[in-house]
């Protein structure tokens, strides 16, 4: 991973469905919002113990309604299904941006094994 650092842009794309990261070395990535509902780093999602946390389904057609800073550290993401209590770190988030395709790979396994759909 990178050195992380905060954006110095942040677009909600609705039409493709993706949040726009912007970096000052000029790497730009795009998270679709799937992607950041089903990794939401809320205890909701992330289980209040150890292990893989509550696997997440149905989440394919969810929209980011809102997106707030919270001090230097985080970005709020409020999502069309309601949720919005994980707190997304910059850290978390170039993370994600990063590995996408393995958190992907990781997700569509776990809905093959626990038998969930994306829609």
């Amino acid at each position: 991973m990178t050195e992380t650092s905060r954006p110095t842009a942040i677009r909600i794309k609705k039409q493709s469905r993706v949040v726009q990261l912007e970096y000052a070395d000029h790497r730009i990535y795009e998270l679709p919002f799937e992607l950041l509902r089903v990794y939401s780093p809320s205890a909701e999602v992330r289980g209040h113990g150890s292990g893989p946390g509550v696997l997440q389904t149905g989440k394919q057609h969810v929209m980011v309604t809102g997106a707030d800073m919270v001090g230097n550290y985080a970005l709020k993401l409020t999502f069309s299904d309601g949720h919005d209590s994980g707190l997304f770190s910059w850290e978390y988030l170039q993370e994600l941006a990063e590995q996408q395709e393995r958190f992907w790979r990781d997700y569509l396994a776990r809905l093959e094994q626990e038998g969930g759909k994306r829609h």
